[in-house]
C-alpha cells in the first residue's frame, strides 16, 4: 500500500482516519467498526463491501 494514499484516504461514511491492517490486508475504521477490504493493492472503500468489527477486533486495534 502506498504511503501517501494512505495519508488521505479516510472511511466513507464517516470521514475517521483509517487503521491499515498490513496481514490483513484492510483499512480498519474504529468509529464505524468496519474493515474495507484491500484487493489487489486497491482499496475497496464501499461499505457494502466492508465487514462488521467485533468489539474485541476494534480494542486490539
Amino acid at each position: 500500500m502506498d504511503a501517501k494514499l494512505l495519508d488521505i484516504l479516510v472511511c466513507p461514511l464517516c470521514k475517521s482516519p483509517l487503521v491499515y491492517r498490513k496481514a490483513e490486508q484492510e483499512l480498519v475504521c474504529k468509529a464505524d467498526r468496519l474493515a474495507y477490504p484491500i484487493q489487489d493493492d486497491i482499496p475497496v472503500m464501499l461499505a457494502d463491501e466492508a465487514r462488521t468489527l467485533t468489539a474485541e477486533e476494534v480494542e486490539k486495534l
